[in-house]
């Protein structure tokens, strides 16, 4: 992680953390690394989630990126893998940029970039970036013809997007599913991709009004879907984060369906169709059932550090066509170029059709580890330092020798929030919460007294 690129993206609380001198600075860096090779101006385009926030570091972002001579075209409201989608699958198009903050709180905001491939930008890319950022002197700002210019989309993107989407599933005719669009980006897309696939489709948390994104609904917040399955019954349930790059289900008895089992039970259908490559990408995060049932299928597991674009680069290596993050990040490289919830739940539904299967067949594939995970809020100019202290690492040595082979923990900082995260995993559920708690508290500890 860098200055300011975390892991995906640049990251903050907006108007304080995140303003528009930082928005506008950021686009015109990203409008001058990214044009440097080209002999025309580049044109990027622009998304955003549904946050109050959203006008205002769109605005100032396109006036930076017009400053620095690039075209815009603003595409409203698009899940991120919408914006990775269209970047990839026009060549007219040299950047794709997403303003969102993902699954975080309505107050936080963020800036992702996309590359003309599709993918996020490299690490040295970013590197680039931030320093001009800090060295903006040195940009050298456009005038006369060379500023930049807004342009139009020829279309809507939000409905190309949907039938594109619809057109990589089966029709879904029978199935009775209940859909939570986080407040977000996926109010916009959902309700159309649905309907072309010809479910019996309901929604909630649909209605964003800008400061109601991820409030109590969606990928983070799964109560209120859980029991309206359970009440409905519905035949599965569906949850989107805030920009829709992840995806969280519950089965028709109201039970979570985590990316993990997702995941595995992708690989394993796959396999049965004869399409899978590679191996099934995983992070440290991947609870120890899932490479169990993988390594029985008879599947290669590869497992990185936490984050999606580690994921990817993986994939891209190993030459790997499925992936992701127990959060419900799900990478297919047959259909996109980075996670996309609506592809995830697309091609579960199209599984559950073809092969006959309940939703909770799915939950029952894996049996998965208990596994805590405690999130401890600590500065974000503290929580590399502490994660790295000698306080830590002793922590984190007692809970290996006590568990040996039959657990794990993992102490990291988020790569997106102000928080520690710690994840202890084993097979005797109250000796892990135990331990979960006693390693959460050294670092709540270490985080009050600094």
């Amino acid at each position: 992680m860098g200055k300011y690129f975390g892991t995906d993206g640049i990251r903050g609380i907006a108007g304080s953390e995140l303003n528009c001198d930082l928005a506008f600075k950021a686009g015109a860096a990203s409008a001058c690394v990214l044009g440097r090779s080209l002999d025309r101006k580049p044109l990027f385009i622009i998304g955003r989630d549904t946050r109050i926030s959203g006008d205002m570091i769109t605005a100032a972002l396109i006036a930076g990126l017009t400053s620095g001579g690039a075209d815009v075209i603003d595409m409203g409201v698009l899940p991120t893998p919408a914006i990775a989608y269209f970047t990839a699958n026009n060549a007219f198009v040299d950047s794709g940029v997403v303003i969102s903050a993902s699954h975080n709180p309505y107050e936080h905001n963020g800036i992702k970039l996309f590359g003309a491939s599709g993918y996020k930008l490299r690490d040295e890319q970013e590197n680039e970036i931030e320093a001009l950022i800090d060295d903006f002197g040195s940009v050298a700002l456009k005038t006369g013809a060379d500023v930049g210019i807004k342009k139009q989309w020829q279309g809507d993107p939000a409905e190309e997007y949907a039938r594109h989407l619809a057109g990589c599933g089966r029709q879904l005719d029978g199935l009775r599913v209940l859909i939570d669009c986080a407040n977000g980006a996926a109010s916009k897309t959902a309700p159309m991709i649905f309907s072309l696939l010809g479910c019996e489709a309901d929604f909630i948390a649909c209605t964003p009004d800008g400061i109601n994104i991820n409030d109590g609904c969606g990928s983070t917040h799964l109560g209120k879907l859980s029991q309206a399955v359970k009440d409905g019954g519905y035949d599965l349930g569906i949850a989107f984060d805030g920009d829709a790059d992840r995806c969280l289900m519950i089965d028709e008895h109201g039970d979570e369906i985590d990316g993990d089992r997702i995941i595995g039970a992708l690989a394993a259908y796959m396999q049965d169709e004869g399409k899978l490559r590679g191996s099934a990408v995983v992070t440290v995060m991947s609870n120890l059932g899932l490479l169990e049932f993988l390594r029985d299928r008879g599947i290669t597991s590869r497992i990185t550090a936490v984050g999606d674009r580690y994921v990817l680069e993986d994939m891209l290596a190993s030459g790997s066509n499925i992936g992701g993050e127990q959060s419900g990040h799900v990478i297919m490289t047959d259909y996109c170029t980075t996670g996309d919830g609506e592809m995830t739940a697309v091609q579960i539904l199209s599984m559950i059709k073809t092969k006959g299967l309940k939703a909770s067949d799915i939950s029952r594939i894996i049996s998965s580890f208990p596994q805590i995970m405690i999130n401890v809020e600590v500065r974000n100019d503290l929580k590399k330092t502490i994660g790295a202290s000698d306080e830590v690492k002793a922590i984190e040595e007692e809970i290996r020798s006590l568990f040996g082979d039959s657990g794990r923990i993992l102490i990291r900082p988020s790569g997106t929030e102000a928080k520690v995260r710690v994840m202890v995993e084993g097979k005797d559920k109250e000796l892990v919460t135990a331990m979960a708690h006693k390693a959460a508290d050294v670092i709540r500890g270490l985080a009050q007294k600094a």
